[in-house]
């Protein structure tokens, strides 16, 4: 006679009440509410406050000038043809910036995936320049590099060319190109060691080159990485500041003058609140819309469940 034994039934799990787990949520994210307020307070706000004086004619030289006129500087910076040349620089610095750095930093990129004597100390090598303060960097280069008399590349030219009066905008991105082709490496690299290596190895046995495996295997695999590069790389580019300044003062003329350099002479050079708020609004939209269409172009490459199409 068999005896069957019956299996204990796991108890059922209690599922907890909403206002139960709206706590345990307000519980998660307390940690997190000094950081969101101090975040609030240091961006939000300011650009609040920028808004309302763009509305305003505000200019510090005259006392008593202080009104509301609504759109009227807006009207007046779209008027502003030093104000599209600009933009036009700072369209021109950010796309050619990230286009060469994203170039230079897939060929360093591939370079230090392949194994060699003494890699480690060439990738810290290539890191330095993106570890070094913007200032710094753009003082480096005025000085160490551009000068006329004892700059290294007038020495190694042979020439005495005065590079940041006849080249000032190439001049600025160079520095700029220079500065952030490392970050870009680090993060192609990243996209290189993902990658699968038996997938690798089974197109080499298959009788694929080299080209044809780049192309075909390793490209698209980068594909989300160089997104990435790219869409943070013009964000931050696009408000370079600290080369312009230092290098060129935006001259000779307007010559390297972008964005954010004009909206700083406007504002403390020309101490015209009203138009100087209702420009850097300008800039800010701008900046949005173009990282909302890059991220959306990004996130393309991903699905629903966080996979990769």
């Amino acid at each position: 006679m068999t005896t069957t034994l019956a299996r204990p039934q796991a108890p059922e799990e209690s599922t907890p009440p909403p206002a139960s787990r709206r706590t345990q949520g307000w519980k998660r994210r307390a940690p997190l509410l000094p950081a969101l307020l101090f975040t609030v307070l240091a961006t939000q706000v300011p650009f609040l406050v920028t808004v309302v004086y763009s509305f305003q004619s505000w200019n510090l030289i005259r006392p008593g000038s202080r009104h509301f006129v609504g759109f009227d500087n807006y009207v007046a910076v779209f008027a502003d043809s030093q104000f599209r040349g600009a933009l036009l620089n700072t369209v021109v610095l950010t796309v050619v910036c990230v286009f060469v750095s994203m170039l230079l930093g897939l060929g360093l990129a591939l370079l230090l995936d392949r194994a060699f004597v003494g890699r480690s100390v060439v990738r810290t090598l290539l890191i330095t320049p993106f570890l070094i303060l913007p200032a710094a960097g753009a003082l480096l280069w005025k000085t160490t590099m551009f000068d006329p008399t004892y700059g290294l590349l007038n020495f190694a030219l042979g020439t005495d060319l005065d590079w940041l009066s006849r080249f000032p905008l190439a001049s600025v991105m160079t520095q700029v190109v220079w500065q952030w082709t490392p970050f870009m490496t680090l993060l192609i690299l990243a996209g290189l060691q993902a990658q699968s290596r038996e997938v690798l190895e089974a197109a080499q046995v298959d009788g694929a080159g080299r080209w044809r495996m780049f192309a075909s295997i390793t490209l698209p695999q980068l594909a989300r990485y160089l997104q990435l590069a790219a869409l943070l790389g013009a964000i931050y580019i696009v408000n370079s500041f600290d080369a312009i300044y230092l290098m060129t003062q935006g001259g000779p003329g307007t010559a390297s003058t972008n964005g954010p350099f004009y909206i700083y002479q406007r504002a403390f050079q020309g101490f015209d609140v009203g138009q100087s708020s209702a420009m850097g609004v300008l800039v800010v939209l701008l900046t949005l819309v173009v990282a909302t269409f890059a991220l959306r172009l990004m996130f393309r490459s991903f699905d629903v469940r966080g996979g990769v199409k």
